[in-house]
């Protein structure tokens, strides 16, 4: 099996695994100016995929930019990593494919620690991506704890690139934000990616 082949009940079972929910996990988060660029970016590659954007055209006209927004708000001292393989322990399931991968790392030749972050992409029910996403985040403590670099709070992003939800996951206990962000609230998405990854923070 791999990471989309989980389900909650089996994230219990295998790992232990908790979840609970916040109503606005997030609020006090404070919100990240929207550049010109990107501005104008979302403006001309909306009407793209609305209603008929798959996973991969939302990845690549919507998500990767925003991505790209916050990792410049941050002087470019994170990476992220776009439909790669994350095999990190593959007799737990722990494998296969993620859609975006943050690290506290700048390096942008390969994934090191610390992954700080992972974002599934879904073009329709978001709820739907928490079992797989969550299976990524607990991948990437795993990850992280094999190089010497473990974190405190591993950060999951559900978006189809027009709505956005977030999770976190510390030890065992995940928490999903029951708030979702439309994409006219950029700013505020914005400021949440920059608040995971401008974290410092240990286990």
């Amino acid at each position: 099996m791999a990471y989309e082949s989980f389900t909650l009940d089996l994230l219990e079972e295998r790992f232990g695994l908790t979840l609970g929910q916040s109503s606005d996990l997030y609020g006090d988060v404070p919100v990240c100016a929207s550049g010109a660029l990107l501005t104008a970016t979302l403006k001309r590659h909306l009407p793209l995929i609305m209603g008929k954007g798959t996973e991969k055209a939302r990845s690549e006209l919507l998500i990767a930019p925003i991505l790209v927004e916050a990792r410049e708000a941050l002087g470019e001292r994170i990476s992220f990593f776009s439909g790669v393989s994350f095999n990190v322990d593959r007799k737990s399931g722990l494998h296969g494919f993620c859609d975006f991968i943050i690290s506290q790392d700048p390096l942008v030749l390969e994934i090191k620690a610390p992954v700080i972050a992972l974002v599934e992409a879904k073009r329709e029910d978001l709820a739907s991506g928490v079992p797989q996403c969550l299976a990524e985040m607990i991948a990437a403590q795993k990850f992280n704890e094999k190089r010497g670099k473990p974190r405190k709070t591993i950060f999951g992003v559900l978006t189809s690139g027009t709505n956005w939800r977030f999770l976190q996951l510390e030890g065992t206990q995940a928490t999903l934000d029951l708030r979702e962000y439309p994409i006219t609230e950029i700013e505020k998405i914005l400021g949440v990616l920059v608040y995971m990854a401008s974290r410092e923070e240990i286990h």
